[in-house]
């Protein structure tokens, strides 16, 4: 049995509660939500460079590249151009803007793949001390791999080059399920190693019979890369690592 005086008491207790409740649900609702983490794919984004280069009498162009280590950058050849003697080439790395030497420039048609230096002095000790391993292992079709650049990452597949005009598939053999910016770096979902640099977009297709015929439909893009070994092959050995 309760007493009249125990239901007061118990009464004036509750009541005080409520503006402390009402706090309570006030700080929940207006509390602010949690950042996102950085996610280990974006810890890539540090190998992640721009390349700049002003042709005469033309406005800048911007591209993409890949810092490998000891001040040596990978991209694809045409986004330095046909003639950087003239272009003054830059990159613009963990917030410095440093001219560039090209050590050595392939070609769209042959290795699309250019090799340039920094003055490694000028980058923080934490960029110095990295080295950006290239993957030993031939991709695989079906692969999960991160595209890179300074600003974004995001997962594309390893496809068959079936997918692409008979014409191409022998020369440019490594794609990718959709094209994306020349010069970005391709990385390895699972052991971060490099895969490849961005060179290419090309028409995909899928095949469809049709009065009795097999027949080509258009069917988005794919992107080509230069693979790791064509780049371990392209880069001096006095400066592989």
């Amino acid at each position: 049995m309760v007493l009249g005086w125990e239901r007061r008491v118990n009464r004036r207790y509750l009541m005080s509660l409520i503006p402390w409740y009402s706090l309570a649900i006030i700080a929940t609702f207006f509390m602010p939500a949690p950042l996102p983490a950085q996610t280990a794919d974006d810890s890539l984004k540090i190998y992640a460079v721009s390349i700049v280069r002003t042709p005469p009498f033309e406005k800048q162009v911007t591209g993409d590249g890949i810092y490998l280590g000891r001040g040596l950058v990978i991209t694809a050849a045409h986004v330095v151009g046909r003639w950087p003697f003239f272009t003054h080439p830059r990159v613009l790395i963990a917030g410095q803007d440093l001219r560039a030497k090209v050590i050595k420039e392939g070609s769209f048609q042959e290795t699309d793949l250019a090799l340039l230096s920094v003055e490694e002095t000028r980058l923080p000790i934490s960029l110095r001390l990295r080295r950006n391993p290239l993957c030993n292992e031939v991709p695989r079709i079906g692969m999960e791999t991160i595209n890179v650049d300074p600003t974004t990452t995001n997962r594309v597949k390893i496809i068959s080059p079936l997918t692409i005009s008979p014409e191409f598939r022998a020369r440019l053999d490594s794609l990718i399920s959709s094209p994306e910016g020349s010069g970005s770096g391709l990385f390895d979902a699972e052991r971060k190693c490099l895969v490849g640099i961005v060179s290419a977009k090309l028409q995909k297709y899928r095949y469809q019979a049709m009065n009795g015929r097999i027949l080509p439909i258009a069917d988005g893009y794919a992107g080509y890369f230069v693979s790791a070994s064509k780049i371990s092959n392209f880069v001096p050995a006095g400066m592989r690592f």
